[in-house]
């Protein structure tokens, strides 16, 4: 296998070789274009999106400034909405559900180094695949770490560092991340905390 192949499947991989330095390049110039254009073209920051991520569903959005090393390797469903400074190094493959909402400085490390320090200077690292289930709230400031798999109806608190996998229909916070509570249908009714909607329209129909 040549780098690229190892970097996708896994295994230790030189970020340098075999064109994976000039695809980081592209990409770069991608994520230029689409953190510099003008809020009032939004066809255009649609269009220079697309030309990023690998593959996505209808409605998405992700508020510049954006980053990511390759974007060919995240994939993200429909009615998806990041806000500013989302960092997604997808060395290793990013899946991302439908109707995921991630808060401001949402990180996500596919990539890693060995532990040991003669290991690491040798130049090899590599990208354990991330996977985010459907609709997931991703509190600000949070970091998950390679590996990771997150799944369906999660809230993760804000400041959180995921270090290992969640499972459906919880919340979870701190550092490292943990299970507080299961979501139950008690929730349904607030909006925040213990504050009750005033309103009937947030039900589904």
């Amino acid at each position: 296998m040549n780098q690229k192949e190892r970097m996708l499947a896994g295994l230790p991989y030189k970020a340098w070789l075999d064109g994976l330095t000039e695809e980081r390049e592209e990409n770069k110039k991608r994520i230029y274009r689409y953190n510099n254009t003008p809020p009032e073209q939004g066809e255009e920051l649609g269009k220079l999106l697309r030309e990023i991520i690998g593959k996505c569903g209808k409605n998405i959005f992700i508020e510049p400034p954006f980053r990511c090393d390759y974007g060919s390797n995240i994939e993200v469903g429909e009615n998806f909405f990041a806000n500013y400074n989302l960092t997604i190094l997808d060395v290793g493959k990013v899946t991302i559900g439908k109707n995921a909402q991630f808060a401001p400085n949402v990180s996500i490390f596919t990539a890693g180094h060995p532990v040991h320090p003669d290991s690491r200077n040798s130049g090899y690292e590599y990208g354990i695949s991330v996977t985010i289930g459907d609709n997931v709230w991703l509190g600000g400031n949070t970091v998950i770490n390679p590996g990771v798999t997150i799944g369906n109806n999660v809230v993760i608190g804000a400041g959180s560092v995921v270090t290992k996998d969640i499972p459906d229909n919880v919340i979870a916070v701190g550092n490292p991340c943990r299970v507080l509570r299961a979501i139950t249908e008690e929730d349904r009714k607030y909006y925040f905390k213990d504050r009750e909607f005033d309103v009937d329209d947030y039900k589904p129909e």
